[in-house]
């Protein structure tokens, strides 16, 4: 089986395994884990923030941050097809009383025109608008690394009108792989960032919120909130380390074979890529409705050896991984192309 549902699906190599088992530890809630105070300020120094926060998640990593910019009554701005809005359960709402005003953009990414007369007056009627959420690389775009021009003039705009910013960068590394920016040069538009180490860097759990030292203290109390308080986290945070420190640059070979995957595929005429939105470990086709829905036809992959994952009713996505080798990506797109057949 060629398994390309997700870049979550990555396990620890030994190596990584005998990092964590190597790691040294303390009680992360009553005194300091030193591991994972390494990592933190490791994440820190490249994001160019003066500090960051382990946590078990994206989810809560992106769910913090959205309550140190908001309160409950407070909106925020945000793509219609982000994580935060669409694969979080509707946290905002639930756990903090935030709103959310989506904005659908072009092939998922906002520009500053679509956001210019969003922001509500400043009355009794209307919830505040406080903050701006971008995702890089955006998931339900397809990898798609964001313009950086178009980032900056986000955040000039953001602000010029007293609006803060955070980035949900889950996968922000391959931004940096396929950019060939820093991470530092990305994060410097936004008051927030997650980065996330159990996707395409391999590590088994994780992610962590970096920011200016100033909201360190209500980053720690409401990952307590969230249940995201860890005792001896050290051998998970060694896990992450190891990642970040082996496996940021390998993400081109992931990218190298997306793009291979996506060009067998797209040589089937009832199978449709758009190549030149393929930017990094993540391919997005389309399924023409004469061979089945989306549902159908994974599940016709899945019997003949590829599993994939249903996108939408029409739409198919496929990652590549760690763990998947260009001849394993090549074979996945032959594979399909004779299931479509």
């Amino acid at each position: 089986m060629i398994d390309l549902r997700s870049d979550t699906l990555t396990k620890p190599c030994p190596e990584m395994r005998q990092a964590m088992a190597n790691a040294e530890v303390n009680d992360d809630v009553i005194d300091i884990d030193p591991t994972v105070e390494r990592l933190e300020q490791k994440v820190a120094d490249l994001l160019g923030k003066e500090t960051a926060v382990f946590m078990p998640s994206g989810t809560m990593t992106n769910q913090v941050a959205l309550r140190l910019h908001c309160r409950a009554g407070d909106e925020f701005i945000c793509e219609s097809g982000c994580h935060i809005f669409n694969y979080e359960q509707g946290a905002f709402a639930q756990l903090s009383g935030l709103v959310a005003k989506t904005v659908a953009g072009e092939g998922k990414v906002l520009k500053k025109d679509q956001l210019v007369n969003l922001i509500n007056p400043d009355n009794e009627h209307a919830v505040r608008t406080k903050l701006v959420c971008l995702e890089n690389t955006h998931n339900k775009g397809g990898g798609v690394v964001l313009p950086s021009e178009g980032v900056a003039e986000i955040a000039t705009w953001a602000k010029e009108n007293s609006l803060a910013m955070h980035l949900d960068g889950a996968r922000l590394f391959n931004a940096v792989v396929q950019s060939k920016k820093t991470a530092a040069d990305w994060a410097r538009h936004f008051d927030t960032v997650s980065v996330c180490f159990s996707k395409g860097l391999g590590a088994p759990v994780g992610s962590a919120l970096a920011g200016p030292l100033s909201m360190r203290k209500e980053m720690v109390r409401n990952r307590k909130v969230f249940g995201g308080g860890m005792r001896q986290s050290g051998i998970i945070a060694a896990g992450a380390l190891f990642a970040i420190e082996n496996n940021v640059e390998r993400l081109v070979l992931d990218h190298a074979n997306a793009a291979s995957f996506a060009a067998v595929v797209d040589q089937h005429a009832n199978l449709h890529v758009d190549l030149e939105k393929v930017h990094t470990n993540i391919v997005i086709f389309r399924v023409d409705p004469e061979i089945g829905s989306a549902k159908e036809f994974v599940d016709r992959c899945e019997a003949a050896g590829v599993w994939m994952y249903p996108f939408s009713h029409d739409t198919v996505r496929a990652v590549m991984h760690l763990h998947i080798s260009d001849s394993d990506a090549r074979r996945a797109g032959e594979i399909v192309c004779e299931v479509a057949k």
